[in-house]
């Protein structure tokens, strides 16, 4: 496996039960709302969508998200991601005592050449940059689950 492939797990407790989660994660295009790293979700179409992150480091990430599963019932959700992030992402909600547990799951190669340049040294900083942008994801939701 090369230094800019990369694959993440992330586990939310979420106050709210799986459809009311899923409703929230469904709707990509209003992330921005309540997860500040989200800066921008362009809807190309009822599938597809350009998104740009940008966390603690001074870049942004920029990609095309295309949905390939939205399973309400089994609560998943799954899109293909091409730009600066090649590979697949999925969110997966079980519920749980306390209302959810949402499960994120990504898989990518990095494409952008500022990741690729830095893999080496930058790796460690890189993962560091997608927990803290992951925990403030968790933070925004939760908060957006309470206030609605």
């Amino acid at each position: 496996m090369s230094l800019t492939h990369y694959r993440f797990r992330s586990l939310w407790a979420l106050p709210a039960p799986p459809a009311a989660v899923f409703a929230v994660l469904e709707r990509a295009e209003e992330y921005p709302r309540w997860w500040r790293q989200v800066r921008e979700v362009i809807r190309l179409d009822d599938t597809t969508a350009v998104v740009r992150v940008r966390s603690l480091l001074p870049y942004d990430v920029t990609f095309t998200a295309r949905e390939v599963r939205r399973d309400p019932a089994a609560g998943v959700l799954e899109a293909v991601l091409s730009g600066d992030l090649e590979g697949w992402a999925r969110w997966t909600l079980t519920a749980a005592a306390s209302g959810t547990l949402a499960r994120y799951d990504q898989e990518v190669e990095a494409t952008k050449p500022l990741l690729r340049r830095f893999a080496v040294v930058g790796r460690p900083v890189f993962r560091a940059n997608h927990r803290l942008m992951m925990r403030a994801g968790r933070r925004g939701l939760r908060e957006h689950l309470e206030a609605v």
